[in-house]
């Protein structure tokens, strides 16, 4: 039986690597093996930038694969966390009792959503600052 609260705070807490998809999936889902190389990449270029400085270019092109991980495994949160329940239970659970999502699911939405919408603001500028920084130093 899938949960929708437990899929929902596993896209929050650990969706970067994919986990909330194995746990609806299983190991087999393509998608979800997608989440891990961003994820390392971007975690890479910080401990570049952090070794380097700010201006590591290298640096400058993983970082913002984080952040479309952390966006993506955070849409997907929220889509679990909204999704009806007799959709969720026809779609996960068919043929088992019904399962609702109730508050943590709602509470995990919102932690996604103010999250999210952080994340994407922070990737969205810091790429806009690096791309606009090089086109000043040619």
């Amino acid at each position: 039986m899938k949960h929708k609260a437990i899929a929902t705070w596993l896209a929050l807490l650990v969706g970067v690597f994919g986990v909330h998809r194995f746990y609806l999936h299983g190991l087999k889902d393509r998608w979800g093996w997608l989440f891990p190389l961003p994820t390392l990449l971007g975690l890479a270029g910080l401990q570049r930038m952090n070794a380097f400085g700010q201006d590591d270019r290298a640096a400058w092109v993983l970082i913002p694969l984080l952040g479309i991980s952390v966006v993506a495994a955070l849409l997907g949160g929220i889509v679990y966390g909204l999704t009806p329940d007799e959709r969720w239970n026809e779609r996960f659970n068919a043929g088992q009792p019904a399962s609702a999502g109730g508050w943590p699911a709602v509470i995990g939405v919102v932690l996604c959503l103010f999250i999210g919408g952080t994340t994407l603001m922070a990737t969205i500028a810091f790429s806009a600052q690096r791309y606009f920084e090089s086109q000043v130093d040619q």
